[in-house]
């Protein structure tokens, strides 16, 4: 959002954000950032998960905005923004789809994504993956619904220069060290359990490499102990939710990546930006954004056997993981730019308009 309405809006849109937010979570930072870019933003509060009256809310406020169009993203933006959008009278609802998670195969919820996509005059998902798995599980029709990959401006994605050595002297380590590393959420959906094993199985044939993970989640106990069974407590550090994430990414000789399932995985455009090579899966949308042999290794879920054959490489052919990095970096600026993703969102819109 922070990236494309002020695309639109550059582009003659008067595009506003509306955001549901809880009490006592008014996310003040994001909603700071959002004005600073010169979005007008607006919170709309939600008392709970079934909230009866924010769909009146909601439609009274529709009544007075009278938008040409409703965009709505994630589940409680669709849930309550769609129905509210057509009981307003707006002349357009759009939804746009984000991942493929576990709860979006259940029955209840395939009922309830039927329905609101029938309330829907279009649909954006953010890769094809997302675009296939809507038609086929929430039974969307496919002229329906389009794809619009993310876009990034790398030029927004700084590092200080000696990130390598910065990350390295804050573990204490040489300046020399091979680094892999994870930045993610610690939750199942990332697999890293996978990517431990995977590092467990080259640690000795590579005794100096270190595994950093970035970021926090319900797992970091599991993982921590995983650790510790495999043997790896000096060799595997946890550094928690981080505000300068990206520049440990720029020190990382390769971002592992083991996912299980991913909508798009914007950290994948991110490193590009870095000129850092990807260490992913084969599923979901990942092998739309990261090229197997050439901006970077996919390997089977689930598969810490072919994680270590990909950090055996990465660690013994530093030539190989600096071409996959830039590589990754000429694909961004190529197949990810914030124009394309502006443009093709513009083009839904419009062709809405053009059709009434």
């Amino acid at each position: 959002m922070l990236v494309l309405l002020p695309g639109l809006r550059a582009r003659g849109v008067d595009a506003r954000l509306w955001i549901l937010v809880e009490l006592d979570n008014p996310i003040p930072d994001y909603v700071n950032h959002a004005h600073a870019l010169g979005i007008p933003v607006e919170r709309v509060v939600i008392h709970r998960h079934l909230d009866p009256g924010l769909w009146q809310r909601l439609a009274t406020k529709f009544r007075e905005a009278q938008p040409d169009a409703v965009h709505t993203h994630l589940l409680h933006a669709d849930l309550y923004g769609i129905p509210a959008a057509r009981w307003a009278g707006v002349p357009h609802v759009i939804s746009s789809r984000h991942n493929d998670d576990k709860f979006r195969r259940k029955l209840p919820m395939r009922l309830l994504h039927r329905w609101l996509w029938s309330q829907t005059d279009a649909g954006i998902s953010i890769s094809e993956a997302i675009r296939q798995f809507s038609i086929r599980v929430e039974g969307v029709s496919p002229g329906k619904i389009h794809t619009v990959h993310y876009g990034l401006d790398p030029a927004t994605i700084q590092a200080p220069p000696d990130a390598r050595q910065r990350i390295r002297a804050s573990l204490g380590l040489p300046a020399e060290t091979p680094l892999i590393g994870s930045v993610c959420r610690l939750i199942e959906q990332k697999g890293l359990i996978y990517g431990l094993r995977g590092f467990a199985q080259v640690a000795d044939d590579f005794p100096a490499a270190q595994y950093v993970l970035t970021g926090d989640g319900a797992l970091r106990d599991i993982l921590e102990n995983e650790v510790r069974a495999l043997g790896l407590a000096d060799r595997v550090h946890f550094l928690g939710w981080r505000d300068d994430a990206r520049a440990i990414m720029a020190g990382l000789d390769a971002l592992l990546a083991p996912s299980l399932w991913e909508g798009f995985g914007l950290v994948f455009l991110e490193a590009m930006a870095l000129g850092v090579p990807v260490i992913s899966t084969q599923i979901s949308a990942i092998p739309e954004v990261v090229i197997d042999g050439d901006t970077g290794w996919l390997v089977p879920p689930r598969d810490a056997d072919s994680i270590t054959a990909a950090l055996r490489e990465v660690l013994a052919d530093p030539e190989t993981r600096q071409i996959r990095g830039a590589n990754g970096r000429r694909r961004l600026e190529t197949h990810f730019t914030v124009d394309q993703m502006v443009d093709r969102t513009l083009s839904v819109y419009r062709s809405l308009e053009e059709n009434g």
